[in-house]
């Protein structure tokens, strides 16, 4: 079960028996687990990445990051990881895709990624990685720096 107790109380207030909690709980983890593979195909691939991170020598609004790497694991609700980017990182605390476009699929003009495509022939554009030690902040990476 991943709901804390405060959490499970309400849900059975509110008329769900346990084994809706558990169903309930289950759905969660798998969303979880599904956002974690969405941010693992968006930095699988080898390009430069943009993001809006405050850098301490740096007035630029848009960050370039030549190379940016996630290991990324789930437990429950939460998905916690390492973010590599450039020769440093950071703790990763939490994810989530912000945007979506339809996947090209003809391997042309693309970022190089089409395969990163859900089921619904979607490929997250613009990523959101809650950044622990070093950033303690909230980052949005894209691959097109407009896309910030």
């Amino acid at each position: 079960m991943h709901f804390d107790r405060r959490t499970q109380r309400a849900l059975r207030e509110a008329g769900l028996d346990a084994d809706a909690i558990a169903d309930a709980s289950d759905r969660v983890a798998g969303l979880v687990a599904e956002d974690a593979d969405r941010l693992r195909a968006f930095f699988a691939a080898d390009c430069p990445y943009y993001s809006d991170m405050e850098l301490a020598h740096s007035t630029a609004d848009r960050q370039e990051h030549p190379t940016a790497d996630v290991d990324l694991f789930t437990h429950g609700s939460d998905l916690r990881g390492y973010l590599s980017l450039d020769g440093w990182g950071a703790p990763v605390e939490g994810g989530r895709v912000l945007r979506t476009a339809e996947a090209d699929g003809d391997g042309e003009g693309g970022d190089g990624n089409e395969d990163a495509a859900d089921e619904g022939g979607e490929r997250p554009v613009l990523v959101e990685l809650s950044l622990g030690e070093t950033v303690h902040d909230r980052v949005r990476f894209a691959r097109d720096p407009e896309e910030l």
